[in-house]
């Protein structure tokens, strides 16, 4: 073979060449591992030597530069049951290396390879069996929601996520596999991360010869030896092809799908090859192939790619063009990673994504657009380089890139945990801190996800996962489909067939912005009918008859809280959680009256939710059926535009009022709660705070500051507005209108909230008045954000050598000093500083406009007055 090299191409010199044959499922394969430091010449040189010996041979031959890396992987993971494998995109991670794992001896078991995205999972799995000479399903299989094939003779399995976490759940020891390989880490996804900290809980707990490989073209390396300090890393150091990037900085003033036309026709024209284009959604794909259709030369398909997108026009954009042709496929970051797609040498990459946020707040997850991460854009220049020689066009200024973060943000920081809390659960997890994890999940967001399961039933007020909780979990989908899978599977076989069907669409929505769901009901593709027979068979039911008019009764028990009302004609809605949403108003739905919101998506900019998907109902036979969800409350509330109290008994549906009817005579305890409420709506503010009252507030909040030893009541407006019932209710009595609610003396209200000592510590710490030398009570006046005032006339402090103090001597009291006529004449702290100081001034000018008053030369020794000297 090696003389072979020599003869073909002089570049090849200097190359060496292993071969060993070994048997892998019903075929042979034989390796040649060439070493890394390829050029364009050798490349062509070794691709004429496959053409010719593949063909005669009947052997696999490699030339990918992951082959280099092999021995001291296959090393590592025999050393040690952790390893990390850093090799750029083309390298043959995904599509060449596990079969040579497969090869080795002492992995005896089976391999199982998480796939971030199920059309890079199918597509990987075909790729590995084609090289095999078999069909997927034989030595290589997939496993994916709705789509498994996998037979007894399968060896490595390419497993989409959530189901190596349903495998974990099912066997935590993993029993029947020898090594876990978790590949395009990078990505950081959700399940990923939590696959990840399931697996090292099994290595520690179960299964210390459980090997696990992470592997990425941008592995984030450095933190995952923090994680994981004894694990080996290995680098392959060479690619595929050589790729030349370039930065191209667009007009701020053009759409995005302008600027991207614009730089596709250029690179068309400037070079052979089929082009990808990577755009951050679906709208950007659709807006941009409208304007390079009949734009682009006759010999160019236009291909879009996208997760939803069919399979047969996904496997168009994957397939080789015809001879002539050639394709310019415009995909979302779903074709980022472990997906070849054949003729492929041009990328331009728009340098953006979209990603999901969820939002505490609302419960509901938004679609953000962003800067695809430096990792990210290196991805998609691998693209070019995975079959020839490539070129990348970044659309942004190479110093902007330059900025850009390294990595993109873990989905565990904002994602909607409430599945994973429910893993962790049935997993025997109470705390994440019982496990190790790249990114600890965020506390504020397990919250929200514990108080939605417990809404749900899958908990009990003690956070202790249920018997109902543990059927969530085992089927398999999202708690709150999960929560309607366990209801409707104690109705019968029609009823769990018609939950499962409403699951699966719900899990894969339809495209085409049709909002109504039954459209989807009554005529449900062939993958959500298996999808829905795989949930009813997991949940012990047969297949029954799907019954489309029981369908919002059963999507109820898992959207309650998104029941929604008509409000207006506009296609705008309150939902029963008490969130504002909308859908087209020329939408066939927007009129009707009421409907459950199934998918929801938040606004940007604080906006109206949209509505993506929901079903129509009818509340007048929903209701009787959901007692658990209607409340019957009364309330009285205040009218604004006759400015007085009405009564009401309504029955309600979370925030919708269902039934309303007025009452004659509410009770006095209804009237003060209804003041309440309307202060509550109304803000602190809106009370007639008098000067006394304000002051005492002001006191308090001082005390709080320099007296820490006592426990002050707070009294800022939310610490007030908290306690409404505590000092505000018991002055109410008697009060039934707004004139009555603003004549309450609140500075007797406010001093309700505290004992008798605690008062008296007051009055005597931080007194209202103080009492000058002349016997003249003056006020103090107190502020938040400086020292308190006296304002007191110059002659009633002669004789003294000190500013006043107050908290117990720990505060000096600022002196407004007075004219005779209550005009300012100077402020000071320290009075000594004032008499030997500027008084001089004073005194010179006062002199002569009030002579009747004494104007003392040495007025620290002088006696106190506030008369003329007349009368002194």
């Amino acid at each position: 073979m090696e003389t072979a090299l020599h003869a073909i191409s002089p570049a090849l010199a200097g190359f060496w060449a292993v071969m060993a044959g070994q048997k892998i499922g019903g075929g042979y394969q034989t390796c040649v591992l060439i070493s890394l430091s390829f050029t364009a010449e050798c490349y062509n040189a070794a691709q004429l030597m496959l053409k010719h010996y593949t063909s005669y041979f009947g052997v696999f031959v490699s030339l990918l530069p992951v082959a280099a890396v092999l021995e001291p992987l296959l090393a590592a993971l025999q050393s040690s049951a952790r390893v990390l494998l850093n090799a750029p995109t083309g390298a043959g991670k995904s599509t060449w290396l596990p079969l040579q794992l497969l090869r080795a001896n002492w992995l005896d078991g089976k391999i199982i390879m998480l796939e971030p995205r199920r059309l890079a999972a199918r597509s990987v799995a075909n790729r590995l069996a084609q090289q095999l000479g078999e069909n997927v399903g034989q030595t290589v299989g997939y496993r994916m929601r709705a789509d498994t094939k996998v037979s007894t003779q399968t060896r490595l399995e390419v497993v989409t996520e959530g189901i190596l976490t349903r495998m974990l759940q099912q066997d935590p020891e993993l029993s029947a596999v020898s090594l876990v390989i978790l590949d395009e880490f990078h990505e950081r996804s959700l399940q990923a991360d939590l696959a990840l900290a399931l697996l090292l809980d099994v290595q520690q707990g179960l299964r210390d010869d459980l090997r696990l490989l992470i592997m990425s073209a941008t592995l984030d390396d450095v933190r995952l030896t923090k994680l994981l300090p004894d694990a080996p890393v290995i680098r392959s150091e060479g690619r595929s092809f050589p790729v030349v990037r370039r930065y191209m900085p667009v007009s701020a003033h053009e759409r995005l799908e302008q600027s991207a036309c614009k730089a596709v026709l250029n690179l068309l024209r400037q070079e052979s090859g089929s082009l990808l284009l990577f755009l951050p959604g679906v709208g950007e794909i659709r807006r941009t192939a409208e304007l390079l259709q009949g734009a682009v030369d006759d010999d160019t398909d236009l291909c879009p790619l996208y997760g939803a997108l069919p399979l047969s026009e996904q496997q168009k954009a994957i397939d080789p063009s015809p001879t002539g042709r050639r394709k310019v496929v415009l995909a979302t970051n779903i074709a980022e990673t472990s997906l070849t797609i054949d003729g492929i040498r041009l990328v331009i990459d728009s340098t953006l994504e979209r990603a999901s946020q969820f939002d505490i707040r609302s419960g509901l997850t938004k679609l953000v657009t962003q800067r695809a991460s430096q990792a990210s854009m290196t991805q998609r220049a691998g693209r070019a380089g995975r079959l020839e020689p490539g070129i990348c066009w970044h659309l942004m200024a190479a110093e902007q890139a330059e900025r850009t973060a390294e990595y993109s943000e873990p989905e565990i920081l904002h994602s909607n945990l409430s599945s994973l809390w429910l893993n962790l659960l049935q997993w025997g997890c109470t705390d994440v801190a019982q496990l190790q994890w790249l990114d600890r999940p965020p506390q504020a967001a397990i919250s929200v996800a514990q108080r939605l399961l417990f809404q749900l039933g899958a908990v009990n007020e003690q956070g202790v996962l249920t018997a109902a909780g543990r059927v969530m979990s085992d089927a398999g989908s999202d708690p709150r489909l999960s929560a309607m899978l366990c209801t409707a599977q104690q109705a019968g076989e029609n009823a769990l067939a018609t939950a499962a069907l409403l699951a699966a669409i719900i899990e894969e929505p339809p495209r085409g912005g049709n909002v109504d769901l039954r459209n989807a009901l009554y005529h449900p593709q062939s993958h959500w009918q298996r999808r829905a027979d795989q949930l009813c068979r997991r949940l012990g039911k047969g297949r029954g008859n799907v019954e489309p008019e029981e369908a919002a009764f059963w999507l109820a028990h898992a959207y309650p809280d998104r029941i929604a009302n008509l409000r207006g004609q506009d296609g705008r809605y309150l939902l029963a959680n008490g969130l504002g949403a909308a859908m087209e108003p020329d939408d066939a739905l927007a009129r009707t009256p009421w409907i459950i919101v199934a998918n929801l998506l938040q606004g940007v900019n604080n906006s109206e939710a949209r509505i993506l998907l929901a079903l129509p109902c009818d509340i007048e036979r929903l209701a009787p059926r959901l007692p658990h969800l209607i409340s019957e409350q009364t309330s009285v509330e205040w009218d604004e535009s006759k400015g007085t109290l009405r009564a009401w008994k309504r029955q309600q549906l979370g925030r919708l009022v269902l039934k309303a009817q007025p009452l004659a005579k509410p009770s006095a305890e209804e009237l003060s709660q209804a003041l309440l409420n309307w202060v509550r709506h109304q803000g602190i503010s809106a009370l007639n705070w008098s000067d006394s009252a304000q002051q005492l507030r002001l006191r308090l909040q001082c005390a709080v500051q320099w007296l820490p030893d006592v426990n002050w009541p707070a009294v800022d407006d939310d610490s007030l507005l908290d306690s409404l019932e505590d000092w505000l209710l018991p002055a109410l009595n008697g009060v039934r209108d707004l004139r009555g609610l603003q004549n309450i003396n609140l500075t007797e209200a406010l001093l309700s909230l505290m004992d008798w000592p605690t008062r008296q510590r007051l009055d005597s710490a931080l007194p209202t008045h103080y009492t000058v030398p002349t016997g003249s009570h003056l006020p103090i006046q107190y502020f938040s954000d400086k020292p308190p005032v006296l304002a007191v006339r110059l002659q009633e402090v002669f004789g003294e050598q000190q500013s006043p103090k107050i908290a117990e001597g720990r505060v000096a009291l600022v002196l407004e000093l007075l004219s005779p006529a209550r005009r300012p004449l100077q402020i000071t702290r320290d009075l000594a500083a004032f008499w030997q100081g500027s008084y001089r001034e004073v005194q010179k000018e006062m002199k002569g406009r009030y002579p009747k008053h004494a104007w003392p030369d040495e007025p620290g020794n002088a006696l106190p007055t506030r008369r003329t000297k007349r009368f002194q």
